[in-house]
């Protein structure tokens, strides 16, 4: 990472925004080499900014922080989504930036975007990002923000070389044994049950608690909801059988500061990091709390096969009510937070 100005930032995942909201950053993309990219992120306003780094552009992982699309369809993400514990956030899960200050960060696209086809690909960011005050860790407000676009021509056989490399240097092992196959057990069973009572709240339960989450109880929104809680229940209803492989190691390095688990959608691959097994109780009743089922929740729909839900660089009950009713239903924490209310009786 390269700082100008001494602090640092970048770029986003994707998420449509119905109109351009003032925002103090301003991120200029450009391309280097074969697929590259460098984001140059300036806080133009007049305060000093607080944003969270963990599982966001921020973030050193392969997470999620452009779009690309050729010939106007979106590439699917390769990478890597993360579950962040919100409760227990340090000051090293944030950057500063300060008033007028920018950064540069460079990353490859070609690592975690099928680009082997070769040819022009165009290359965004937009989103939100979860930020707290200047003396806090709780996350509290919003910042959005956009960049240009820019096109790239790519090499399809250099950017292969790049995609292969990434996947190919991770070792995979399986070790949810002992304690932590007592403590997997446990969580599959519970992400089953709160799936299945969230499922049919969802289908038939109060219209005002699905609009306060999913901000619609229209038809289609509770069938959405519904169908994606059914297949959480099915996928968390085995040890033994499933669309995905469940690790309780780290076989992409992505268990870094306040990362409870992260998926792999592109593997099918879900791991849980030690923070989830340490610090994490199995269940809870406290309303927005974080708890070891209602991470595999919200895990299991990143999985492409369940819905595929992105993060959009932002966890919380906070970020969830700032989300549209289209973000919601793709968005993988109000999911979690969903069968949390149903279950703790928010």
């Amino acid at each position: 990472m390269k700082f100008i100005a001494g602090l640092a930032a970048l770029v986003s995942v994707a998420l449509a925004a119905p109109s351009r909201a003032p925002t103090p950053l301003d991120i200029k993309l450009e391309m280097v080499g074969n697929s590259a990219v460098k984001a140059t992120v300036t806080n133009v306003g007049k305060n000093s900014l607080k944003l969270l780094k963990t599982g966001t552009f921020l973030d050193t992982s392969a997470v999620e922080r452009v779009t690309v699309t050729s010939d106007a369809k979106k590439l699917d993400f390769d990478g890597i989504k993360l579950r962040i514990a919100i409760d227990s956030l340090t000051e090293d899960s944030f950057q500063r930036i300060g008033a007028s200050e920018s950064i540069e960060v460079t990353f490859d696209v070609a690592e975690v975007y099928d680009l082997s086809q070769g040819g022009i690909f165009k290359i965004a960011s937009s989103g939100v990002i979860s930020a707290a005050e200047e003396d806090d860790t709780k996350l509290v407000k919003s910042v959005p923000y956009w960049s240009n676009e820019v096109e790239a021509d790519v090499n399809g056989e250099e950017a292969s070389f790049a995609r292969i490399a990434f996947h190919q240097k991770r070792v995979i092992v399986q070790d949810c044994t002992g304690t932590r196959g007592t403590v997997t057990t446990t969580a599959l069973s519970n992400c089953a049950s709160l799936a299945r009572a969230a499922s049919t709240a969802a289908s038939s339960g109060s219209a005002a608690k699905i609009e306060e989450y999913f901000k619609s109880s229209s038809s289609s929104t509770r069938s959405t909801v519904s169908t994606v809680f059914s297949r959480v229940a099915s996928e968390c209803g085995s040890r033994t059988s499933g669309m995905s492989r469940y690790y309780c190691s780290d076989p992409y390095g992505a268990c870094s500061s306040n990362v409870l688990a992260y998926t792999v959608p592109s593997a099918s691959i879900t791991a849980y990091c030690n923070l989830y097994f340490n610090n994490l109780p199995a269940l809870t009743r406290t309303c927005h709390a974080q708890d070891q089922a209602g991470t595999n929740v919200h895990e299991m729909t990143h999985l492409t096969q369940i819905r595929g839900t992105s993060d959009y660089s932002g966890y919380g009950y906070n970020y969830v009510r700032s989300l549209t009713a289209a973000q919601n239903l793709n968005h993988a924490d109000t999911y979690a937070l969903f069968a949390n209310a149903i279950y703790a009786g928010c």
